[in-house]
């Protein structure tokens, strides 16, 4: 299996707009972040975890030629708002909750009218739950967690776990993301926020779930420089940054 991260960055991605603080300058380029996705390629699939404003560029940088699905976090623009850039890649199915794929539908009804404009998106929804699924023989069991007070999922690919925009999350999920090779998990500053772990919270969770190796994602420019926060984690724990692959 292999994760490539292709963004690692909060909503306003890395540098911000209009922000000259030391990350936002930085010339280093695991300070240039774009909104956070993931691609996982197991057992000859390829899967795609959010689909952010950036993804055209996104997908270009990882040389994407075909998705076997798209899995969808939770309906917030930073996570859906270029679903309309699969466009080239033929019929792509998307997994998400029925509240997330409502909201699609609300983005892109131009993809969902009677007579298709020629050229739009090919997308077919499909509704998951918490309950594993199937695609392309590869199981997939979504992992609920709260973003504030905003249900998400995430999801577990036997041994790896994606979870991100992540706040609140309960026994039973911890004990879904047991005997994991590889955990991703949201840590999006020093200071503590009202709908996202921060650095602290992020460590004292991934020391209670145990993977053998974590990777942190979705970092705002307050978390500080990639160089100065890795060299603060424990042996096992890692910033992910763009363009970083992974071989589990």
């Amino acid at each position: 299996m292999k994760l490539k991260f292709l963004g690692t960055g909060t909503s306003t991605g890395i540098p911000q707009i209009a922000c000259s603080c030391e990350v936002c300058t930085s010339t280093d380029s695991k300070d240039k972040r774009l909104r956070a996705s993931v691609l996982i390629e197991v057992k000859g699939a390829s899967f795609l975890i959010d689909a952010g404003p950036d993804l055209r560029q996104q997908l270009i940088l990882a040389n994407v030629r075909k998705l076997s699905g798209v899995l969808i976090t939770h309906e917030h623009y930073d996570h859906i708002g270029g679903l309309d850039d699969i466009r080239p890649l033929g019929e792509t199915d998307i997994f998400a909750e029925k509240r997330v794929l409502d909201q699609i539908r609300v983005n892109m009804p131009y993809c969902f009218a009677k007579n298709l404009y020629p050229g739009v998106p090919r997308i077919r929804l499909h509704e998951i739950y918490e309950d594993a699924f199937e695609v392309n023989a590869v199981s997939i069991q979504p992992i609920r967690y709260l973003h504030a007070n905003l249900p998400v999922l995430g999801y577990r690919i036997d041994k790896l776990a994606y979870l991100t925009d992540l706040k609140y999350i309960s026994d039973k999920a911890i004990e879904q993301l047991k005997d994991l090779d590889v955990l991703v998990l949201n840590a999006l500053r020093v200071q503590e926020h009202i709908a996202h772990i921060n650095l602290t919270e992020a460590l004292d969770l991934a020391k209670r779930i145990g993977a053998k190796r974590t990777f942190f994602t979705h970092f705002s420019h307050d978390l500080g420089k990639h160089t100065d926060v890795a060299q603060l984690l424990p042996p096992n724990v890692f910033l992910a940054y763009d363009g970083l692959v992974v071989e589990i």
